[in-house]
């Protein structure tokens, strides 16, 4: 073997950075030397992985096909580090979760799986659904668990359970004492929307179909709770995840809503890179959520 894994994870953070002093940086390593590093790999092949333009350095089409590959074995090589310094725990898991998803389920996920090895350690990055496969396919994160649908040909996608989107507004909202809307309805009240890209958005405009251009939307934000508190302080009515508004139906702070004849089901996703090292923490991991799966039935 030719190549060393301290060069592998030079030409993966430059692939990252696309700019070697950042790589270096995060390598805590010299300029210099990471330039070499580089230098040194596809000298030893007689190749070149990237295109130089100015300070940026882009992958070429070579550099994108051993990417996964890298990426893999340096995965390998950190797994059996952690299993002779730490005696195989699980160590740690790169979560990403959309917003509905990351604060209402992913929280306790990742209590049940420190209970289970009290030194594993999860990271979990909560952005929408663009965002959360972005990183899954840099491999910035190990999996993601979306709203959204998606289809990708690097992507392990795995379907993890249902969900439904509910419509709901003040108790003293007008609608409130109609509580069953009529397409007329929906096109005289002023909606408060998730962003664009983030599978709830995603969702409920399929739903609104045929409607949707017509709609008023009075506010867009990419905040659950935000939306809810819009909502509560009368500034119109929405439709979001029934596993957000649950607590709030029992409070009666806010109320649901019935739309006939409009389907807002969806299901929640787990999501991988098809070339990402399936390390015993991922496992562990998407054991679990299978465990949750079977108990939500």
């Amino acid at each position: 073997m030719k190549f060393t894994l301290r060069q592998l994870q030079v030409f993966l953070a430059t692939a990252h950075f696309e700019n070697i002093s950042r790589a270096a940086a995060s390598l805590s390593m010299s300029q210099s030397a990471a330039s070499g590093s580089l230098k040194e790999l596809e000298s030893l092949y007689s190749i070149r992985l990237f295109e130089r333009a100015g300070k940026r350095l882009k992958l070429n089409e070579l550099g994108r096909q051993l990417w996964p590959q890298a990426e893999a074995l340096l995965a390998q090589a950190g797994e059996l580090d952690q299993a002779i310094s730490n005696h195989k725990d699980l160590g740690q898991l790169k979560v990403g979760a959309t917003l509905t998803i990351g604060n209402y389920l992913a929280v306790g996920l990742m209590a049940q799986f420190k209970a289970r090895q009290a030194s594993a350690r999860v990271k979990l990055t909560v952005a929408n659904t663009q965002a959360v496969i972005d990183q899954v396919l840099n491999f910035e994160l190990d999996l993601g668990m979306i709203e959204g649908e998606i289809n990708h040909p690097d992507l392990d996608i795995q379907r993890w359970r249902s969900d439904v989107l509910i419509a709901f507004c003040a108790p003293d909202h007008p609608l409130a004492r109609i509580k069953t809307l009529t397409d007329q309805h929906l096109l005289q009240a002023h909606w408060i929307v998730r962003e664009a890209g983030s599978g709830t958005r995603q969702t409920f405009e399929r739903g609104m179909h045929g409607l949707w251009s017509s709609l008023t939307i009075e506010l867009e934000l990419e905040h659950t709770e935000a939306i809810k508190r819009a909502v509560e302080a009368g500034l119109g009515i929405s439709c979001l995840s029934l596993v957000s508004l649950q607590e709030a139906f029992k409070r009666g702070t806010l109320v649901p809503l019935d739309i006939p004849g409009r389907d807002f089901s969806r299901d929640f996703y787990l999501v991988l890179h098809r070339q990402k090292y399936r390390s015993p923490g991922i496992l562990a991991w998407l054991g679990l959520c299978e465990a949750n799966t079977a108990e939500a039935r």
